[in-house]
């Protein structure tokens, strides 16, 4: 195989599961998992591809299906008790549930990791990303349900927690390394909670 066709292999390789992502995207947005709605995906993942030249999304190449499945588990649970815990202190006519804007410092130096932070902390009730530092790598989150800074810092540690979490399960060994070294990857992961 010649070089130029390893290095066509190697791009279309490193942007297979943007692809695939997309396609599931589109079946997803229709409600349908058919065989025409994977066609319709297909062509529209390679329109968008390559009409909107965006910059290829860099890869772990390391996936830990273990804790991809933890992942999966305690996300199931989080939206669980996320949504519980919401419904209570909404209805709950003897305390206002306390709000507060919290900075979380994530440890890990990747885009790609700091979105699927950002979203997952956003996808469980109660919580929702009001800004981004990508510089300084904190995320801002509004949360409800705190009255005290004990409560603030248990969010806090909580999104850490599900950053540690992304990390075990495709991040790379040097963020694997840098989760490690804040002493993140106990058992509890800092307490991730909700």
């Amino acid at each position: 195989m010649s070089p130029t066709m390893k290095a066509v292999a190697a791009s279309i390789w490193r942007q297979l599961p943007f692809f695939v992502w997309l396609i599931a995207l589109w079946m997803l947005l229709w409600g349908q998992f058919t065989v025409l709605a994977a066609l319709t995906g297909f062509v529209v993942a390679v329109f968008v591809t390559r009409v909107f030249r965006l910059p290829p999304v860099e890869l772990s190449g390391r996936v830990n299906l273990w804790y991809g499945a933890v992942f999966v588990v305690m996300f199931c649970l989080a939206l669980v008790r996320g949504s519980l815990l919401v419904a209570w202190q909404t209805l709950n006519p003897l305390r206002y549930p306390g709000t507060a804007v919290i900075a979380v410092p994530l440890r890990t130096d990747d885009d790609l990791i700091m979105a699927h932070v950002g979203v997952t902390a956003s996808l469980i009730p109660g919580s929702l990303i009001i800004d981004v530092d990508r510089d300084r790598r904190i995320l801002y989150l509004h949360v409800i349900g705190v009255s005290s800074e004990r409560d603030v810092d248990h969010q806090r540690r909580a999104v850490q927690g599900w950053e540690a979490r992304i990390v075990r399960a495709v991040g790379s060994r040097a963020q694997l390394e840098a989760i490690r070294a804040h002493g993140a990857l106990s058992p509890r992961e800092g307490g991730a909670g909700w």
